[in-house]
């Protein structure tokens, strides 16, 4: 049955809640009897030390996001009790208080009047004075600088974020977690400072219904009941000061609460065991506190002769000493298990290490940004740390565009380059550096420019292509003369995704491989438990096609249709790599000519080898076996005409802005493309199966053929 209700419980919260919203403001307007009132009240009352003790036991302030919500509600229905509370005493307080039949305001008056007004109002204004002046001042004003500084320091907190994201301490859904509890926390005391708002003018206008509980209450029972002066005097003080505490204990509360709320920490401790662990650090400051209490006692003793305050004061003192005695005890205790724990530890070092291996080996980043001096503004969150900004979004671009989950990319201060340059290095080997004029932009003329403005003569670090240097105050000038201009951290985030792109098939390795596919096993679980499973591809033989596709700038995100390519010719062993590579590029066939095809059109321009060069070069090819690819072996007159007869074709191509892209057979499509990416490092080189399984997507336009 109890399940049953819970369950019902959960399932209507949000219906239940709605009506109460409804009810609170029906609760302004309709009459309630009193045993209602009192049920309300208990209610009210309940909800209050719920609220405090949640606020205690909830470790980190921003958790609790439902805080200034509930508020807003429990100060909604407190209030709008106390309007029906105060009608039901102006309406019958005439009666008396013996006849007065809303039991929960007679009692609490008894409990702090009894039989005497004026000590229970002078408690009452008491404890109205101590809420409106200690916690609902102090937690209003506490919010407010909450929220402050939340706001102020939020974009410091994202750029921390940001660095730890690039430097690799975090992973990319940590970052995110972090992010969205940073906002959190944000909206969260932005909202407690509304919210504080409303228990301060809670407390006003509790003391305004308060008034007019006394005052009107004595005129309306005098004036139309003719109450005499004495019963009403009598009467109406006690019934206000039982509604008043019913009203005013719920919102000391709650104010409390507030305040414990917006004073607390944001770290996942608990305020209890914060307190047990902070005010035990030595059990000194207990056992002098003890020392000095039975001290005074003995000193009252002997100047006053009171042996019962003697008494207490030593009973305290002796709590404190022993207590102060057990903390002492407690930390004798874990010193000596902390010691013989490191020794252990220490020994058991000792014991299974030689010396050689004591200092153990740190491999190099995957990826790492070296700065000089003067560039470290770049990365400085003070100032805008635009270059974090960069790294982040060059690793997403990667992942959407190559398909290749690009390592965290650590950056360093390096002493050994020039304050203005920089270093990129793939596992500790240099991959690329670049020297940049600190508050200059570089300005590349890409054939829009009519008249040149005068700079310092560069070249773009990615690229190779000329460029000058201009100051910031001449940046207006070079964009109106039609020059590309870029800023530092545009040039370090271009030169880097460009070697990134360069040295793609380097950067994957087993590990990054083993993750791609486990994460697409998790929804094609049938095709990886064929080509792992089935026909036994290893690791290292799935790295190497990968590899090989990177190698040439194809991306492997459409990873299924890749590992689909290797099951259909898994039966094939030895699992020959370079024959996958084309087969799998075969199956990329769409996706390789589109991305060399002209955007409207679909227009895919190629040289075509001739048939004279293809038979040359399948007669000069030779496969050492052994796992080893293919090479061709000409002899060096034949092998510079090859290079020199290529390179004066694509020469050609490339003036008319054709792209320098070969057509040739399946077979020696790889032969030929190892021949020629030394010389021509921007070379493609696609098969006739490549195009025709790429179809109608693409309108392939045959320029011309690479002859002798």
């Amino acid at each position: 049955m109890a399940n049953t209700f819970i369950k019902l419980l959960n399932k209507s919260a949000n219906h239940i809640i709605a009506t109460t919203f409804l009810l609170i403001v029906l609760m302004l307007i309709l009459p309630f009897p009193a045993v209602l009132i009192d049920f309300l009240m208990i209610i009210n009352l309940s909800a209050a030390i719920i609220i405090l003790l949640t606020v205690v036991y909830t470790p980190k302030s921003s958790d609790l996001t439902s805080f200034p919500k509930v508020i807003l509600f429990s100060t909604s229905f407190g209030l709008a009790l106390n309007v029906r509370s105060t009608f039901y005493i102006l309406s019958h307080g005439y009666v008396g208080l013996d006849r007065f039949d809303a039991n929960m305001i007679k009692a609490f008056a008894k409990i702090v009047a009894g039989d005497n007004i004026v000590i229970g109002l002078v408690i009452f204004i008491i404890i109205i004075i101590i809420q409106t002046l200690v916690f609902t001042k102090g937690s209003t004003r506490i919010a407010e600088v909450q929220a402050r500084f939340a706001l102020e320091s939020m974009n410091t907190k994202m750029f921390a974020v940001d660095s730890e994201l690039n430097s690799g301490a975090i992973t990319e859904e940590q970052a995110r977690e972090k992010k969205a509890s940073i906002e959190r926390e944000s909206d969260f005391y932005s909202a407690m400072d509304g919210a504080s708002k409303f228990v301060s003018g809670n407390v006003k206008a509790g003391i305004f219904i308060t008034v007019i509980n006394l005052v009107a209450g004595i005129i309306i029972s005098m004036v139309q009941y003719h109450m005499s002066w004495g019963e009403a005097v009598k009467t109406f003080p006690m019934l206000t000061i039982g509604d008043g505490l019913l009203s005013q204990v719920p919102s000391l509360l709650i104010s409390v609460a507030t305040g414990v709320l917006v004073a607390g920490s944001n770290s996942s401790v608990l305020f209890g065991d914060q307190l047990k662990k902070e005010f035990s650090v030595s059990g000194g400051i207990y056992i002098i506190c003890g020392a000095v209490l039975i001290s005074v006692g003995v000193l009252f003793f002997i100047i006053g002769g009171s042996p019962g305050l003697l008494v207490l004061l030593s009973a305290v003192g002796s709590v404190f000493l022993f207590f102060g005695y057990k903390i002492q005890k407690n930390e004798k205790i874990s010193f000596r298990q902390k010691l013989e724990a490191e020794q252990m530890e220490k020994s058991k070092k000792q014991g299974s290490q030689s010396p050689e291996e004591t200092s153990p080996v740190s491999p190099p980043e995957p990826l790492s940004l070296e700065l000089g001096i003067s560039l470290l503004d770049l990365v400085d969150k003070q100032k805008g740390a635009e270059l974090l900004e960069r790294v982040t979004k060059i690793r997403r671009e990667m992942a959407l565009d190559m398909g290749l989950v690009v390592p965290p990319i650590r950056i360093v201060d390096s002493l050994a380059l020039d304050p203005q340059e920089y270093c990129f290095k793939i596992y500790g080997i240099e991959a690329g550096r670049g020297k940049l004029k600190i508050g200059h932009y570089m300005c590349i003329n890409l054939g829009t420019v009519a008249d040149p403005i005068n700079g310092e003569e560069t070249f773009d670090p990615a690229f190779g292509v000329p460029a000058i240097w201009v100051g910031e105050d001449r940046r207006i000038e070079a964009e109106k003369a039609g020059y590309s201009v870029i800023d530092l951290p545009t040039i370090i985030a271009t030169h880097m995704t460009e070697i990134i792109r360069n040295n793609a098939a380097d950067i994957l390795g087993r590990q990054e491989v083993s993750s791609i596919v486990n994460k697409i096993k998790e929804k094609n679980p049938v095709v990886v438990g064929e080509v792992i499973d089935t026909f036994k591809y290893t690791y290292g033989e799935i790295e190497k096609v990968l590899q090989g596709l990177l190698r040439e700038r194809v991306s492997i995100r459409n990873i299924v249709s890749i590992l689909e390519t290797l099951a259909n010719f898994g039966m094939y062993t030895p699992h020959n790599v370079d024959f996958l590579i084309e087969k799998v590029r075969e199956g990329l066939g769409a996706q390789i000519c589109l991305q060399y095809a002209g955007s409207d059109d679909k227009k895919l321009s190629v040289l075509r080898l001739s048939q004279k060069w293809c038979d040359k070069i399948l007669e000069h090819k030779v496969d050492p076996g052994a796992g080893s690819s293919p090479y061709l072996s000409f002899d060096p007159v034949d092998g510079r005409k090859w290079i020199s007869c290529v390179k004066d074709s694509l020469a050609a191509l490339v003036e008319k802005d054709y792209m320098p892209i070969i057509l040739c057979p399946a077979e020696i499509r790889r032969i030929v493309y190892d021949s020629l990416e030394r010389d021509l490092p921007r070379v493609i080189v696609l098969s006739y199966n490549e195009v025709l399984a790429a179809g109608k997507n693409v309108n392939l336009e045959i320029l011309g053929d690479i002859d002798e």
